[in-house]
């Protein structure tokens, strides 16, 4: 599976790269046809600390899954839409 981090606003650090690569490398453990994973982080421009929203688009054959979280910081909101990926790529592959 190939990942693909597109940031709006700021430069990821390594750890938070790293951070990506090793939540979303998980997925295909519960799903193997992903074709692709692309993740946008982008900082939102409003005054609450939760301003940090992650989006991740899984292209999978069929439909697309798209999950978007926004938390206090980029981790939490990448943890939380790994978590409801995990979940639709699982129910995904009981429908199969």
């Amino acid at each position: 599976m190939k990942i693909t981090v597109q940031s709006i606003g700021l430069t990821p650090h390594a750890p938070l790269e790293d951070h990506i690569e090793k939540k979303l490398s998980k997925l295909e453990t519960f799903y193997d046809k992903i074709v692709e994973c692309n993740v946008f982080l982008k900082v939102e421009n409003n005054p609450d600390k939760e301003n940090k929203t992650a989006e991740i688009i899984l292209a999978v054959p069929g439909d697309d899954i798209v999950v978007k979280k926004t938390t206090a910081s980029f981790e939490e909101s990448l943890d939380q839409c790994a978590e409801v990926a995990k979940r639709l790529l699982i129910k995904k592959k009981e429908l199969a």
